[in-house]
């Protein structure tokens, strides 16, 4: 299944990504520092949604309550509560 989840309180826009035999795939992020995106998908990538929003929710980002690794947690719960 196809996620896509607009962001809130980050520089990316928008998050998307890939759920395929219970793992998570192709996760990619639109706007907001490329290589940052990068390194979160790569350790992202392969892990179940729940293993996924355990590891990266709650990370903050400056003085930010927020950060693109909670906001794709936030993403995978959404997911999820959805399935």
């Amino acid at each position: 299944m196809h996620v896509k989840y607009d962001t809130k309180g980050i520089c990316a826009v928008r998050v998307e990504f890939d759920v395929e035999d219970g793992v998570v795939k192709n996760i990619s992020f639109l706007g907001g520092c490329d290589g940052n995106h990068k390194g979160i998908a790569a350790l992202a990538e392969g892990m179940t949604p729940e293993e996924a929003t355990k590891r990266l929710k709650g990370i903050t980002c400056g003085r930010r309550n927020t950060s693109c690794p909670d906001q794709l947690a936030v993403a995978l719960e959404e997911f999820m509560k959805n399935q």
